[in-house]
C-alpha cells in the first residue's frame, strides 16, 4: 500500500498518548495532539468521560466557518473566540471552529441506551488555543487547536471511522 494512495481514510484517538492519527488505508498519515477527557473514558451518559470503542463521523458541522467560531448546541453564536468573550464567560466550555459530531457503532458499549455517545453529545471539535493539549482537559469530547481541527475536517467525510482507545 502506498501512504499517498486512495486506501479510505479512518481515525484513531489514543487516550493514553493524547493523539489522533489519520490513518490512510493503514498507513498513518497525519497526527494532531488532543485532550481528551480529564475524568478517564467511559462510556455512561452523565460521566463526562471520553467514550472508548468503534465510532463513525456522523455529522460535520461549521463548514467554512471563520477560525475562533463559538458554537453552543451545534450553531454559531456570532462570537469569534477572544480573551475578552473568555474573561466575560469564564465558566464556558469552549467549543470552536468545526465539530465532527460522533456516533458510536457498538450496541450497548457506545450505541443505543445510557451509553449512546451521539446522545452525548461527544465531538472532535476545536478549543482555545490557550488550552494544553497532550493531556487530558476536556468533560468528554476530544479537542484539537483551531487550525488542526480545520485540517482534519477538510479532509475526512462524514462516515469516517474513528476507534478510540
Amino acid at each position: 500500500m502506498d501512504p499517498g494512495g486512495t486506501e479510505s481514510l479512518s481515525l484513531r484517538v489514543s487516550l493514553a498518548a493524547q493523539e489522533l492519527t489519520l490513518l490512510r488505508g493503514e498507513w498513518p498519515w497525519r497526527r494532531f495532539a488532543v485532550s481528551t477527557s480529564k475524568h478517564g473514558a467511559g462510556e455512561v451518559g452523565g460521566s463526562h468521560q471520553t467514550p472508548r470503542g468503534r465510532h463513525v463521523v456522523r455529522a460535520k458541522i461549521g463548514a467554512g466557518a471563520p477560525p475562533g467560531t463559538v458554537f453552543r448546541g451545534r450553531r454559531p453564536t456570532g462570537e469569534i473566540y477572544s480573551a475578552a468573550l473568555a474573561s466575560a464567560f469564564p465558566e464556558r466550555d469552549w467549543i470552536l471552529t468545526r465539530i465532527l459530531w460522533l456516533s458510536g457503532t457498538e450496541v450497548g458499549r457506545n450505541r443505543l441506551g445510557n451509553v449512546d455517545t451521539m446522545r452525548r453529545y461527544i465531538y472532535i471539535h476545536g478549543t482555545p488555543d490557550t488550552e494544553d493539549l497532550g493531556v487530558p482537559g476536556s468533560i468528554g469530547c476530544i479537542r484539537m487547536v483551531n487550525r488542526d481541527i480545520v485540517e482534519l475536517f477538510d479532509l475526512v467525510p462524514a462516515g469516517t471511522i474513528v476507534d478510540i482507545s
